[in-house]
C-alpha cells in the first residue's frame, strides 16, 4: 500500500505512454516487499534539467530514462559511468542522497549525486549468455545506431575474439568501429565494418558464432518485412538475437528457428536491463523469474 514512507523509481521519456517497465518493476518490488512504487513520467525535452532537479528536491530514488532524453540527459548529472560515457548515453540514473537527506551548507540545500549509468549493452549480454559463452567468439552486429553503440561497447568489452558490424550507412559502421577501438584500446579484437548487403552478410555470418540484429526490420507494424537474414544464411551453430520484442517472434526470428539456430528472443534484452537498473537502485538481487513473467503478461506473449 502506498503511504507516507514509499519511495519512488520511474522512467522519464516522450512519448512514455506504452512503456512496459512499470509491470515488470513494480512486480519486483512488490515479491521483494518493498515499500517503493515505479512510475512513468511523461517529460519534455526542454524540461529536463528541472526534471531531474525536481526528482532530486522529492527524493525520488532513480529513473530509467527512455527516447529521446539517453544522451541529453547526461549534461544534467553529476556522474557517469565509464560504459555510459564510452557509449554516449543514459538509460539509468541513481540518486545518491547522504545519511540526512540535506547538506551542511548554510542554505540548507539537498545534498544528492547523481549517476548515470547504461545497461542495455549488459541486458544484451546476459540474454545472450543463457543460451552460450560469448568469450573467444565471433560476433556479428548488424546497424550502427543507439542500440548497436550500447550492445557493442558491452560485448567487445566481454572476452570477444572478432567484431563485425554491417551497416547500410558505412560511414556509421566506421565511426562505431573507430569509438570502439579509441575507448578500448585493451580489447585485443579484430574489428571488421562493411556495408549491409546480402553477400557481406551471408560472408560474414558463415563463420560466425553470434548474431545481433539491432535494426528495427521486422518490428511491429511492419512485421511482415523481409527478413534481414534468410534461413539459407545462418546455420546451425549460430545464436541469433533479434533485439526487437513485438512481435516476439519477428521475421528474422523465424528464420533462425528454420536454420535451427539457436534464438535468443527481444524482450530479454529489455528485461536483463531492467533487472542491472533494479540491482543499481537498491543493491540487491532481483526477482528475475517475477519480473520475467509481469514482463511477458504485459506484453501479451
Amino acid at each position: 500500500m502506498v503511504n507516507g514512507k514509499t519511495q519512488v523509481l520511474g522512467v522519464i521519456g516522450d512519448p512514455i505512454e506504452h512503456t512496459f517497465s512499470p509491470a515488470m518493476h513494480n512486480a519486483g518490488l512488490e515479491a521483494l516487499n518493498l515499500n517503493y512504487i515505479y512510475l512513468p513520467f511523461h517529460v519534455k525535452e526542454e524540461r529536463l534539467g528541472e526534471c531531474i532537479q525536481g526528482a532530486k528536491a522529492m527524493g525520488i530514488q532513480g529513473f530509467n530514462v527512455t527516447i529521446p532524453h539517453k544522451s541529453n540527459v547526461m549534461k544534467h548529472l553529476d556522474d557517469i559511468d565509464q560504459v555510459a560515457s564510452m557509449i554516449g548515453a543514459v538509460n539509468t540514473i541513481q540518486f545518491i542522497y547522504d545519511e540526512n537527506n540535506e547538506s551542511s551548507n548554510q542554505d540548507n540545500e539537498i545534498n544528492v549525486r547523481t549517476k548515470g549509468f547504461n545497461t542495455d549493452g549488459y541486458g544484451c549480454v546476459r540474454a545472450i549468455e543463457e543460451k552460450t559463452s560469448i568469450k573467444n567468439k565471433k560476433v556479428s552486429i548488424t546497424g550502427a545506431g543507439g542500440a548497436a553503440r550500447a550492445v557493442a561497447f558491452q560485448i567487445a568489452n566481454s572476452g570477444i575474439s572478432e567484431l563485425s558490424i554491417l551497416n547500410r550507412n558505412l560511414s556509421k559502421a566506421e565511426s562505431l568501429a573507430d569509438d570502439l577501438k579509441t575507448n578500448l584500446e585493451s580489447i585485443g579484437i579484430d574489428i571488421n565494418i562493411n556495408s549491409y548487403d546480402l553477400d557481406n552478410l551471408k560472408k560474414e555470418l558463415s563463420d560466425s558464432d553470434i548474431f545481433i540484429d539491432t535494426t528495427p526490420i521486422g518490428m511491429y507494424p511492419n512485421v511482415d518485412d523481409n527478413p534481414i537474414a534468410s534461413a539459407d544464411m545462418l546455420h546451425e551453430d549460430l545464436v541469433v538475437n533479434d533485439i526487437v520484442y513485438t512481435p516476439m517472434k519477428t521475421s528474422l526470428i523465424r528464420e533462425a528457428e528454420l536454420a535451427n539456430a539457436d534464438v535468443v528472443y527481444g524482450y530479454k534484452m529489455l528485461l536483463y536491463q531492467g533487472i542491472r537498473s533494479f540491482e543499481i537502485w537498491l543493491g540487491r538481487e532481483a526477482p528475475v523469474d517475477i519480473m520475467e513473467k509481469a514482463l511477458l503478461d504485459v506484453l501479451g506473449i
